[in-house]
């Protein structure tokens, strides 16, 4: 085997029909780490035909005295089930790459593990998949784990909803608490519509805080994956808004009255008027929060006749399929649930064109204890998803000396 240098159609070429594609591994994505600081270089790995069985973006820095640390992202496209092979192509990727100054190589492969329902349990696995882990360590990668969290570049877990099914066959298999989120969302006056320019500056204003990356980097997502990109907006009808939070307002009155007078009744026993007082608490509860909900409305009304935008999703669509790259809510109307109502957009006119699925991007793999991430996966897992976990990430280092330099450069920073 040997490295070449590949042009960005060559790789396009090879990575556009390997069976872990991805839109990572493509030079639309080059181009975007190029423009934001980084250097790209496009890897192929010949056999002694010459012929190409393998192919990588390489996005690296410059970190320390010339040296460079790079990143595969979602892994090279190889065959890493032969250990021969993966061991021979880390041999020369370590010579190659050390001798133009890199000393580090992390890849994270788009290699599937298991596949889960949406609670977590295991419907398949890659019968491969721990012999590629296996055949990495041995090779000299060192293995993160199997992480149930966040990883350093790409999740490790990620949630699809599967499509080309009626839609009402879709909806029956979506949890019951995601059906009523939809559903008050619709009653609330929200509603999606996919912005016919791509304008990417409100969505902007929902993820500034929480993806700490320039407005100018989503602009260049949306012109280097043109006609791929899609965005969806949520608003809300202002006028509608009012109207359903009287309603609401008026008939929790309503309910209160009758539950008031159920608790004077002195013909009902002690716990039975117990019950009672304890349903008219919750009510008062509704009725304050009624109440809020209809003086913002008013207000909402007045001041945003047309409507205000409230949440947004930045989608790329690539090989058949639709990946969420970004979303984002105004946090002062989440109750609204907003985001929700999107991706049930989304799932509708998605499976209407023909698409294989909706990947929702990144989970936890904790599925059983509280944790700080357990409002992401509820947003997701309740449409029924299907989960892909993959094999992980794995660095190895290529000039221990230098690398070890530059851990220690660090540190005294």
């Amino acid at each position: 085997m040997k490295i070449v240098k590949l042009s960005a159609a060559q790789f396009d070429k090879y990575s556009s029909t390997h069976r872990f594609r991805n839109f990572y591994q493509t030079s639309q994505y080059a181009n975007i780490m190029v423009k934001f600081g980084y250097h790209a270089q496009f890897l192929g790995i010949s056999n002694d035909e010459d012929k190409i069985i393998g192919a990588t973006l390489l996005i690296y820095k410059d970190v320390f005295m010339g040296t460079k640390i790079a990143y595969a992202p979602h892994g090279i496209l190889f065959d890493y089930e032969n250990f021969d092979n993966v061991k021979e192509v880390t041999q020369i990727l370590k010579k190659v790459l050390g001798k133009q100054g890199f000393i580090l190589l992390r890849i994270d492969p788009y290699v599937p593990l298991t596949i889960r329902d949406y609670e977590g349990n295991i419907m398949n696995f890659n019968n491969q998949g721990n012999t590629v882990i296996d055949n990495l360590i041995k090779s000299g990668f060192k293995y993160k784990g199997k992480t149930l969290y966040f990883e350093t570049e790409k999740p490790r877990w990620e949630a699809l909803v599967l499509l080309q099914k009626d839609i009402r066959e879709i909806s029956s298999k979506i949890d019951k608490r995601v059906r009523n989120k939809i559903r008050r969302a619709t009653n609330s006056g929200v509603e999606v519509y996919k912005d016919q320019n791509n304008d990417i500056n409100k969505l902007y204003t929902f993820i500034a805080k929480k993806e700490n990356k320039p407005l100018n980097y989503y602009k260049t997502i949306c012109n280097s994956f043109s006609g791929s990109v899609d965005i969806y907006y949520a608003k809300i009808n202002t006028e509608t808004f009012l109207v359903n939070s009287r309603k609401s307002y008026e008939k929790e009155l309503e309910y209160n009255d009758t539950l008031a007078a159920k608790v004077q009744d002195m013909s009902l026993n002690n716990s039975e008027r117990e019950s009672y007082l304890n349903k008219k608490m919750e009510s008062d509860k509704l009725i304050t929060a009624y109440k809020n909900s209809l003086l913002k409305a008013t207000e909402l009304l007045k001041s945003n006749p047309d409507g205000i935008v409230i949440a947004g999703t930045l989608i790329i669509r690539y090989d058949n399929a639709a990946y969420i790259f970004t979303e984002g809510i105004d946090e002062e109307y989440g109750y609204l649930n907003a985001n929700t109502l999107i991706k049930w957009q989304l799932i509708n006119d998605y499976n209407e064109q023909g698409f294989k699925y909706i990947n929702l991007n990144g989970i936890v793999g904790d599925f059983e204890n509280q944790n700080e991430y357990s409002g992401l996966n509820e947003s997701k897992l309740g449409f029924n998803t299907i989960i892909t976990e993959y094999v992980g990430e794995f660095d190895i280092i290529l000039n221990n000396l230098m690398y070890n330099w530059y851990v220690r450069s660090k540190k005294n920073k």
